[in-house]
């Protein structure tokens, strides 16, 4: 596995504030006061990263693309020439299946690219590469799940990429020589601002097609600020995705 993904495991949350936790258990005769310090830092980052508001307040700050109107669907083809959907990942070899598959949020995508290419007739392109060189790629597995599961034949696979910025260059690749210059872009609405940089890095006209928005009512009891496990998760990924924007700020102008 790369070094970067470990490194990127150990500095970012839920990582860093294991490694604090067991610092604090180190310390806890030697420096107890360095060590209550790590305890509340680490439990405090945990019961935070858990409380749905929290996840709420954070998607805000990211979420800076607004959802495509629905009477803008059928009307696509006057702004686009195709639609680009962004890989999430893998399901690993899941027994109902035999196979692997795309992720939840892969297929939260994929539903609406469909739904998409459905209105508005343009073409689709799907973007994602091996995940730790393991067959297939990515953009195969949406391309299949496409077809299969929502009846939309893919006409372009880029199976290079394993970033965002790689899913824009090698996007390129493949479109521009086709003509292809004005794309939808289709992803998670808090990873939506990285990818319309990225893709107008590479020379495109983007309509973002944002999806999965969590900074809205998050419904929950007591307004969000009961703890849950599925917001450890959420955090993570919006913690990530804030880290990814000031890194691709400071390495890729």
């Amino acid at each position: 596995m790369p070094f970067r993904y470990f490194v990127k495991q150990l500095l970012l949350p839920p990582g860093i504030l294991l490694l604090l936790l067991a610092l604090a258990w180190w310390l806890r005769r030697s420096r107890p006061r360095l060590a209550g310090l790590c305890f509340a830092l680490g439990l405090g980052g945990f019961w935070l990263m858990s409380l749905p508001v929290v996840v709420q307040w954070s998607a805000k700050a990211l979420e800076r693309e607004p959802a495509l109107a629905l009477d803008e669907w059928a009307t696509l083809g006057q702004r686009a020439d195709a639609i680009v959907v962004l890989g999430s990942g893998r399901e690993r070899g899941d027994s109902a299946w035999g196979a692997d598959q795309p992720t939840g949020v892969g297929l939260e995508r994929q539903r609406y690219a469909a739904r998409l290419a459905k209105a508005s007739g343009l073409p689709i392109l799907t973007s994602g590469g091996l995940h730790y060189d393991t067959p297939p790629t990515e953009a195969k597995l949406m391309a299949d799940s496409l077809l299969d599961d929502f009846g939309v034949t893919v006409r372009w696979q880029e199976g290079r990429s394993r970033t965002t910025w790689e899913n824009a260059q090698f996007s390129a690749q493949v479109l521009l020589p086709e003509g292809v210059k004005r794309v939808v872009v289709v992803t998670q609405a808090w990873h939506m601002p990285r990818a319309v940089w990225s893709f107008r890095q590479a020379g495109f006209e983007v309509v973002p097609a944002p999806v999965g928005f969590l900074g809205v009512d998050n419904a929950r009891p007591l307004g969000g600020w009961m703890p849950e496990f599925k917001s450890i998760w959420q955090s993570g990924q919006l913690l990530n995705e804030a880290v990814g924007q000031v890194g691709y700020s400071v390495f890729y102008r």
